[in-house]
């Protein structure tokens, strides 16, 4: 399978059913016309701007929690600029000390974003992997492969740890690019509050997942 196959089998992931019966992004319940107009003008340029405003955070690095990961997809003997990078802020720090492989399969939740705006300041959420309250020990998580997903969620994956939870920031091109998809508009940085749970290699036994609150989890 192509790289480019797997990105649409990751959209077609990450993006669950339920989400494609959503409104249009731009016709957001109590938004006037003239508002959801608004809410997107120049948004490849304000996107732009987010970005590189990150990537100085994370350069800067002034807590000691920044990362800065080149894409899986390129090595260093290609010509790369700052979108050929996700840019990542360890927000807890987990206890795992291997990390997935690109052929292994991952348990994880996750909340996906866009960038802040006037109707959203927290970020558009697009997507997220819960479906009943919000807590980890009781949360069942989304399952997929390594490999599965746009360059930017697998490259920060392949870094991570059992435990980790991270904030993920993808910029467009390792996310879904110049066009819209479904309700994320074109040209997008993603953000996802990331956490990861377990992964297994292929050809092992498939741990059984069950909640932690009632005193079992993943082996």
């Amino acid at each position: 399978m192509t790289i480019k196959n797997r990105a649409k089998d990751a959209a077609r992931w990450l993006l669950p059913c339920c989400l494609l019966a959503f409104l249009p992004l731009l016709a957001s319940c109590g938004e006037d016309d003239e508002t959801a107009t608004n809410e997107f003008d120049n948004w490849q340029e304000r996107n732009e701007s987010y970005w590189n405003q990150l990537y100085q955070t994370a350069t800067a690095n002034a807590d000691g929690r920044w990362k800065i990961l080149r894409t899986w997809s390129k090595d260093d003997s290609d010509k790369l600029t700052k979108t050929d990078y996700v840019v990542v802020h360890v927000e807890e720090q987990g206890s795992g000390t291997v990390s997935p492989l690109y052929t292994d399969s991952v348990r994880m939740h996750y909340v996906g974003r866009l960038m802040p705006s006037a109707s959203y300041p927290q970020g558009y959420q697009f997507d997220q992997s819960y479906t009943n309250e919000y807590d980890f020990d009781t949360m069942k998580p989304s399952e997929g492969r390594t490999s599965g997903f746009v360059d930017g969620f697998t490259t920060a994956l392949l870094h991570m740890h059992v435990g980790d939870l991270w904030k993920v920031y993808i910029p467009y091109p390792l996310g879904y690019g110049t066009s819209d998809h479904s309700s994320i508009p074109g040209y997008s940085t993603l953000v996802f509050d990331l956490k990861l749970v377990s992964f297994y290699r292929p050809g092992t036994t498939v741990p059984e997942w069950k909640a932690k609150r009632f005193g079992f989890e993943d082996e």
